[in-house]
């Protein structure tokens, strides 16, 4: 299979582009395309085959539930039930943009592997511009996870689903690098008080200037099926294993000469107070104190990782507040939980 990147960038590429997303779409293919967050590869939610060519592709575990994607709520109609009245005041808050709600679920509404056999969907609107134009144009929900191999940092540029996904998928809609740079926090409505499954740009502390208390929810154990994606998996990995360290320059001053007294190299990806380090090689995490910025550049340093020989990967922690709370998550899944002893 050849895999096309298609641009949106002018009136003319953008029809052709997305005329070919929504046909390949509607004939029951994937087709990769950026939301606010990181790049989706989606595929029709109601088409059990369809989905299944997400799997593939991926090389994804199919317990593991998607997040559907919609173009507006009044399709929210036709695959969920008895919506709760909180859920339905994020809605209005919060979406267009990077929340995705689970909700209980019509029987039969929506392909069985979207949902890896539960009785909940994640669902979300996402707030860019390509990807609510295509959304709207296909006017079906759409499952779409993360547009990279399965346990590999999630692609915030096209060009890492090509590298990720070439010759597995049609077609990339190519809408430049995205915002946020993180998943959609998924926060869970079918329990009694809400939880949050996976932090993500959307806070804690937001949703409960909103809605009052919000939970947050422990990693699954591995005999349970998850309830959102990235709560059971080691995810967001580069090729070296990824170490957490205390953040202070002293700490990982004596971690980086103690790795090369080993004889090995050590990538250290960190915020600008770290770049006079003795690291083989250094990727910004952007100034100290500015999350978002973290957040946004966090995946696309772990893959340059993958473009050294660093033997070892080594991060300093973040606080876990505000958006720090989905980076330190992500970086629990990308080490797999290990620190570096010295």
């Amino acid at each position: 299979m050849k895999t096309e990147i298609a641009s949106v960038d002018n009136l003319l590429d953008k029809e052709k582009s997305y005329a070919q997303a929504v046909d390949l779409l509607s004939e029951g293919e994937t087709v990769a395309f950026p939301t606010e967050t990181v790049y989706g590869l989606g595929a029709v939610a109601t088409s059990e085959a369809a989905v299944s060519k997400i799997f593939e592709a991926k090389g994804r575990p199919q317990d593991n539930p998607l997040i559907v994607h919609i173009g507006s709520k009044e399709e929210l109609d036709t695959f969920t039930q008895n919506v709760p009245s909180l859920a339905k005041t994020c809605m209005d808050v919060f979406w267009p943009g990077a929340l995705t709600l689970v909700l209980p679920i019509k029987n039969n509404s929506l392909a069985e592997n979207v949902t890896a056999g539960l009785n909940t969907v994640g669902v979300r609107m996402p707030d860019h511009p390509v990807a609510l134009e295509l959304l709207r144009r296909l006017k079906q929900p759409v499952a779409a996870p993360s547009a990279n191999k399965s346990g590999k940092p999630s692609p915030t540029k096209a060009l890492h689903v090509y590298h990720d996904l070439n010759g597995k998928i049609p077609l990339i809609l190519d809408g430049g690098a995205t915002g946020i740079g993180l998943e959609s926090t998924v926060l869970d409505f079918t329990t009694e008080v809400p939880t949050i499954l996976r932090p993500g740009g959307v806070t804690k502390e937001m949703l409960e200037k909103v809605i009052g208390q919000v939970n947050e929810a422990k990693l699954t154990d591995e005999a349970e099926a998850p309830r959102a994606p990235g709560m059971k998996y080691a995810h967001y990995a580069p090729d070296a294993p990824v170490y957490l360290i205390e953040a202070s320059t002293g700490k990982v001053g004596q971690a980086i000469e103690q790795i090369h007294n080993d004889q090995q190299k050590v990538a250290l990806i960190a915020t600008e107070n770290y770049r006079q380090s003795k690291a083989d090689y250094y990727f910004s995490l952007g100034h100290e104190h500015q999350l978002e910025d973290a957040a946004h550049l966090l995946y696309e340093a772990l893959r340059s990782c993958d473009e050294t020989d660093a033997n070892i990967i080594l991060v300093p922690v973040f606080s876990k507040k505000g958006v720090g709370t989905a980076i330190m998550n992500r970086l629990e899944k990308a080490s797999n939980g290990k620190w570096f002893e010295s």
